[in-house]
């Protein structure tokens, strides 16, 4: 099995702690230990909820002595400073006394970028970098646009119809897509902290905004509902089920949040557009035709010309009768961070 791969299976691990690790990044890490047929598997690990413990410790305590001599995959560097939740990854693999450690991505926190595998090397142990990079920083967009940009990154869900309709003439949506992009749009909810939505749509729909999925209940995100009136409060705010947000810049602030999922309606998908908030658009559109219904208010462009050029398709599939389409904003390479909060 190749190095590609072998941080490819990484990669699916890390993906399971996406939504659940801030202010950590979601990280997965595999050890594998010389054989016949390219190896064997003898630790796993993914960051755990809360950011501990982090990959690479879970993934040492499950390998114990077979560590020894082993190869480790990771999808980030490991750390290099001593967190009071927990010591340096690099300095565990070093007592492990692994062989070679291959990592997907260096880490731009300052308390540890380079210097994690400059330690490893230091003690002798063999350090390849940068195999599976773009898919790395995929999976950790949120840690990283956190560094970064000093905001969670964005991710802004749309259902409409095949004439751009994402909701009838009174606001109502419910169901514009069928059962199957509904059950996608819930597991996207489970891999973000937080979900927005606007005034208009708490009105019109009254979502529940949880994860109806078997198995994936407990990964309901924190609500939040974009409303410019500071005192305004879902009904059940006072249970602390809700939570305000006045403005799309408004959600730099929220403790605990590297994702946020934007479901809001016209409105408030226009408000993160218009501010260039948006990173990444699920665009679910169902074969139907609405006539006359809600689609996207001005987003401040003046000029055709400036509409082109900002987004990049990723992904598309059919799921159901429906069609998702997935697309990423492009913007400039995320510049190095100055220190994080990865403990």
């Amino acid at each position: 099995m190749t190095d590609q791969r072998w941080i490819g299976a990484a990669l699916a691990l890390a993906s399971r702690g996406r939504g659940r690790t801030a202010p950590n990044p979601n990280v997965g890490c595999i050890i594998v230990a010389p054989g016949d047929g390219g190896g064997k598997v003898v630790g796993r690990g993914w960051t755990q909820p809360g950011g501990r413990p982090h990959a690479e410790a879970m993934a040492l305590a499950q390998a114990g002595d077979r560590a020894r001599g082993a190869t480790v995959y990771v999808t980030l560097e490991p750390c290099a400073h001593v967190s009071p939740r927990g010591p340096a990854c690099a300095d565990l693999l070093i007592l492990s006394n692994v062989a070679r450690v291959v990592v997907a991505l260096r880490d731009p926190d300052a308390r540890t970028d380079g210097v994690g595998i400059a330690r490893l090397r230091e003690a002798g142990i063999v350090v390849d970098v940068g195999t599976g990079e773009a898919a790395a920083r995929a999976s950790m967009a949120g840690f990283l646009t956190r560094l970064a940009l000093r905001r969670p990154y964005v991710t802004l869900k749309l259902a409409m119809s095949l004439d751009g309709a994402m909701a009838l003439e009174s606001g109502t949506s419910k169901w514009i897509t069928g059962p199957e992009a509904r059950a996608h749009a819930h597991l996207e909810r489970s891999r973000h902290e937080a979900i927005l939505v606007g005034r208009a749509t708490i009105d019109a729909d009254s979502p529940a905004l949880d994860v109806r999925l078997a198995g994936l209940e407990d990964r309901a995100p924190r609500r939040l509902i974009l409303s410019h009136t500071p005192a305004f409060a879902h009904p059940d705010a006072e249970s602390g089920a809700w939570e305000n947000v006045t403005s799309p810049e408004a959600i730099a602030d929220l403790d605990g949040v590297d994702h946020v999922l934007v479901e809001g309606g016209p409105a408030t998908a226009t408000a993160f557009l218009a501010a260039d908030l948006v990173d990444r658009l699920l665009l679910y559109r169902a074969p139907i035709l609405i006539g006359g219904g809600r689609t996207l208010p001005d987003i401040g462009l003046t000029a055709l010309a400036d509409a082109h050029g900002r987004w990049a398709l990723t992904d598309a599939r059919t799921l159901g009768s429906d069609r998702l389409e997935v697309y990423e904003r492009v913007r400039a390479p995320l510049a190095a961070a100055t220190t994080g909060a990865r403990g």
